[in-house]
């Protein structure tokens, strides 16, 4: 199983987190079971920018972003060549360091 190392966010996963998870699975659902509380506004349906997560390793791993999500991205906060909308991702046989940015648009956080 691949491993998802998750660097520290000061509110979301203070100590970062290192995680196994399924080869395919969603990433932003992966992270949420393993406890990580990512915003989620839109119940992983790809409609805005609350999951947006920078990879910081394995980004050309990743399947192509279609258009709506790379449209999505334009208005997310800290946007970088390697942000993702981690409800859209499907995790690698390879493993993912990711990080989580500080700010997101959402706001009202839903305290998932």
């Amino acid at each position: 199983m691949p491993k998802i190392k998750v660097l520290p966010h000061e509110k979301i996963c203070p100590d970062g987190a290192t995680l196994e998870v399924e080869s395919g699975s969603n990433l932003c659902q992966s992270l949420l079971d393993h406890g990580i509380p990512i915003e989620h506004a839109c119940d992983l349906s790809g409609a805005c920018t609350t999951c947006h997560v920078v990879i910081k390793q394995g980004f050309n791993q990743l399947t192509e972003m279609d258009d709506i999500e790379a449209d999505l991205l334009d208005r997310a906060w800290g946007l970088t060549p390697e942000s993702r909308l981690s409800c859209q991702v499907k995790v690698p046989e390879e493993p993912l360091e990711i990080e989580i940015p500080k700010y997101t648009i959402n706001y009202v956080s839903e305290k998932h």
